[in-house]
């Protein structure tokens, strides 16, 4: 591998290159991106080889999507330089990055909801007719091809505020296949997407380096990166501490040195002596009618949540996951059921009532549910909980500052000032912002929908202790997630959601992953 320029110690993961290793298609030497209040990158290289998997690794602000926003046109260095097929090139916008055949697909999604899948895919790169015009039937057709080869039957013509997530995030995928670059950034492209979409995106990806194009892969998926990885960087604070290949990589060596501890500390230890109390949640027969066709997104679910308790809710894409914790919160008013939270009845209350009686739902799209984006850190931070910093009818500035430097402390947010933009941060403290936010309503019973998404190893821990600080308080968590590993080392109980139903309860020795896993299916396979 490279010899590394940076001026830092030695550092002896970081490798000479070997006589097998191609010449690098892209050369990022020695590259600083400067903030006010912050170096971004500190004097950066990085090789990226074509026909190759490079694997570009880092917790959360450590730097790696800064450095692809400038690979990629949309930022610019404060120092350094890239060399393309070893000549010097200034990016300084992404259409130059598409002139030189670079693409990228961003981590937080990039789309304008209002227009359709076909308009997102082609959006600024319209394909024009000879008259001037945008050819829409063309723009559709090879938006078709590209879901096709995605496996995906998405309605090019449908309104992509219409669409999950994580069928969001397959139509930023498509935006990037559909042109022919010799490099393409993948900035957590797996992050929303189900076993099987993942699966798929990832022979994409290998038939991708066999024609010689290269990739640049950025997830907190870390097997995934050990199952696609043929190079493997670890930025930590802006600065190169690690790269090999892959033949020298494990998952201790990733977790070493992307946050200097051992991967058995990932997860906290569960707590068998945590007593579980009374009944601090209550859903009786929730359905949610489907808007499209008959039948029902959450088909009679009932359940019960106890005090001291963390439940896991683990399902398929599609089971309905996300639509039950927005009916249990109020944000779906077709839905019907009965709500009891501490044994009161909140179906008839709205959201923000059930937020002052104790319910807080954490959401899965944290860039258009959970923030604010023209919002500073204090300002999202206590959003929902300001008639607590009011004094008279003045908002007493100096108790929320000071409730801000706490949660900042208590939850490890790396910023450089509270007043800071929110969307200066990266995604994982931007996570942890609307943690805090969630934290400052004083929930009894705190909902997450995918907490963990797109976040570091180390930001998860610090979600996974909050999670079990808050049941320790006799208080509950209901969270969902696609991570199956996670779902059985945080929960108490997994309870098994498949096409709208709950088709198992499980906890003790009977939470395993066979067992999810047959529940996932038990009732398609009825059917």
């Amino acid at each position: 591998m490279m010899s590394s320029k940076q001026q830092s110690p030695t550092h002896s993961d970081v490798k000479s290159s070997s006589p097998d290793t191609p010449e690098p298609i892209l050369k990022v030497q020695n590259i600083t991106k400067k903030y006010p209040g912050t170096v971004a990158l500190d004097g950066v290289n990085f090789n990226v080889y074509p026909g190759k998997v490079n694997v570009l690794l880092g917790e959360n602000g450590a730097g790696k999507s800064t450095l692809m926003k400038i690979i990629a046109g949309v930022e610019e260095p404060t120092e350094g330089k890239l060399l393309l097929n070893d000549e010097e090139v200034d990016i300084l916008s992404p259409g130059k990055a598409l002139e030189n055949g670079i693409g990228i697909i961003y981590q937080e999604l990039n789309l304008c909801p209002n227009l359709s899948v076909a308009e997102n895919v082609f959006l600024a790169s319209e394909i024009k007719t000879r008259f001037g015009t945008v050819d829409f039937e063309k723009q559709k057709a090879i938006t078709r091809s590209v879901m096709e080869r995605l496996e995906q039957t998405i309605d090019s013509d449908l309104s992509v505020d219409k669409l999950k997530v994580g069928q969001q995030q397959l139509v930023e995928i498509a935006r990037a296949l559909k042109d022919d670059v010799n490099i393409l950034i993948m900035d957590e492209p797996t992050s929303a997407l189900s076993r099987k979409e993942t699966a798929v995106l990832l022979e994409i990806i290998r038939d991708l380096t066999s024609q010689g194009v290269a990739v640049i892969y950025i997830s907190h998926r870390l097997d995934e990166c050990l199952e696609v990885g043929d190079y493997f960087t670890v930025l930590r604070d802006g600065k190169l501490v690690a790269e090999t290949d892959a033949e020298d990589v494990t998952l201790s060596w990733i977790v070493r040195n992307m946050a200097g501890r051992d991967p058995s500390s990932l997860f906290p230890e569960k707590d068998t002596t945590r007593k579980k109390g009374k009944p601090l949640l209550e859903v009786q027969d929730m359905t949610l009618p489907h808007i499209q066709k008959d039948g029902y997104v959450v088909d009679h679910v009932s359940f019960t949540v106890r005090s001291g308790e963390i439940v896991g809710i683990y399902g398929l894409m599609g089971a309905g996951r996300t639509e039950l914790l927005e009916s249990i919160f109020g944000l779906n008013p077709t839905a019907t059921g009965n709500v009891l939270l501490d044994g009161e009845t909140v179906s008839k209350k709205k959201t923000d009532q059930r937020i002052r009686s104790g319910l807080m739902l954490i959401p899965e799209d944290r860039q258009r549910q959970g923030l604010v984006q023209t919002m500073s850190v204090t300002e999202n931070m206590t959003l929902a909980s300001l008639k607590a910093y009011l004094k008279g009818l003045f908002l007493s500035s100096a108790k929320e500052k000071e409730t801000v430097r706490d949660y900042i402390q208590k939850l490890a947010i790396k910023v450089s000032n509270a007043d800071q933009p929110i969307m200066s941060l990266s995604g994982g403290n931007q996570q942890k912002v609307i943690v805090a936010k969630s934290l400052l309503t004083n929930p009894k019973v705190l909902m997450m929908d995918e907490p963990t998404r797109g976040i570091d190893v180390g930001a998860k821990v610090d979600i996974f202790e909050t999670m079990k600080e808050i049941a320790t308080r006799n208080r509950s968590v209901l969270f969902t997630s696609s991570e199956l590993k996670e779902v059985l080392k945080i929960s108490d109980r997994v309870l098994v959601l498949a096409q709208g139903s709950i088709t198992a309860d499980l906890s003790g020795d009977d939470m395993t992953e066979e067992a999810i896993l047959e529940a996932c299916v038990a009732k398609r396979n009825s059917n």
